[in-house]
């Protein structure tokens, strides 16, 4: 087959699970990639045939969504310019990971594709919410990308077409261990922020993952480290718990590895929002915010001995099979 394999590159979860599931894609046809959006620091290992701005989304220092420069940079003029330009037609299979020039293109087009990953399983009111849903959080989860074939990726099978998450190779093969450390994934924050707040919590020591430096860094009980794949990857197995954000891939290599998890949802961020919700039903730690009383919130959490449950997990083999059943 000719697939065409659209891959959302805002935030590094999307591209990591890209990684994993093309050796197996690529088992049934020639794959081409395209890539859209800008604010992603994992690079894809493999050629990219087709490359968009997109629409992405863009962060504070502190948290939250930055709405402006988000709206600023999307343009739906460019967006819908490139999905009449691309040549859907010409591909036997399309997989689309919360993709949307590709969802114009198949819609406009009348070409079959499939809406696979994470974003697609918020199609089933099954899967959690929060107490106060967002009307126009909602409606961007359910149209931001449509098609009548979803296969969606959650914490748990919310509905009979919602599979387990992909999970890294790397992790998948990993024995955890326990050397001490939290890591720390919170790309939404600056270092300033973080190196402040995490500062002032004693007894433990941070090894939190940033965007803004190229090499290991000490502060005190804090090593600010460069994102990266392999160092992510030994911090994670090796860790006694994780704080991150409310994201998807990170929380559900968490839970595979069975540690303690503090997740920060980013503010105005409805799919994190969400997936807080569903975290916080799995015995995670979800905090709206890292002021306040969050140092003795943490020391709380580091004296506790909760571990995350035990969850049904599918290799990334058998989630392709499954894809490939419902083509």
């Amino acid at each position: 087959m000719k697939i065409l394999y659209a891959v959302q590159a805002t935030g590094n979860g999307h591209i990591s699970r890209a990684m994993e599931l093309l050796p197996y894609l690529e088992e049934y046809g020639e794959v081409d990639i395209f890539l859209s959006g800008s604010n992603s620091t994992l690079k894809l290992d493999a050629p990219v045939k087709y490359r968009s701005k997109g629409m992405s989304l863009h962060y504070t220092c502190n948290g939250e969504l930055n709405y402006y420069k988000t709206v600023v940079g999307c343009s739906l003029r460019r967006a819908y310019k490139e999905a009449v330009q691309l040549p859907v037609e010409k591909y036997d299979l399309i997989l689309n990971d919360f993709e949307a020039i590709t969802s114009i293109a198949c819609n406009k087009k009348k070409v079959p594709m499939i809406h696979f990953g994470h974003q697609a399983s918020f199609v089933s009111d099954n899967t959690p919410r929060p107490d106060k849903k967002s009307y126009l959080g909602e409606w961007i989860l359910k149209n931001y990308v449509k098609s009548s074939h979803n296969v969606g990726l959650h914490f748990d099978a919310y509905d009979d077409f919602i599979f387990p998450p992909v999970i890294k190779k790397e992790v998948w093969d990993a024995e955890p261990t326990n050397k001490g450390h939290i890591t720390v994934y919170l790309p939404s924050f600056c270092d300033q922020e973080l190196v402040q707040i995490f500062s002032k919590i004693e007894g433990a020591h941070f090894e939190i993952f940033s965007r803004q430096i190229q090499q290991i860094t000490p502060h005190g009980n804090i090593k600010l480290i460069p994102v990266d794949k392999m160092l992510f990857n030994e911090s994670l197995i090796t860790c006694n718990g994780i704080i991150t954000g409310a994201g998807f891939e990170t929380p559900a290599e968490a839970l595979y590895l069975r540690k303690k998890i503090i997740a920060i949802p980013i503010g105005g961020q409805y799919e994190q929002i969400c997936n807080g919700a569903a975290l916080a039903k799995l015995g995670a730690l979800v905090l709206d915010k890292l002021e306040g009383n969050f140092p003795r919130r943490v020391e709380n959490w580091l004296e506790g001995s909760t571990q995350s449950p035990v969850i049904k997990f599918q290799s990334t083999r058998g989630i392709v099979h499954r894809v490939m059943d419902v083509f």
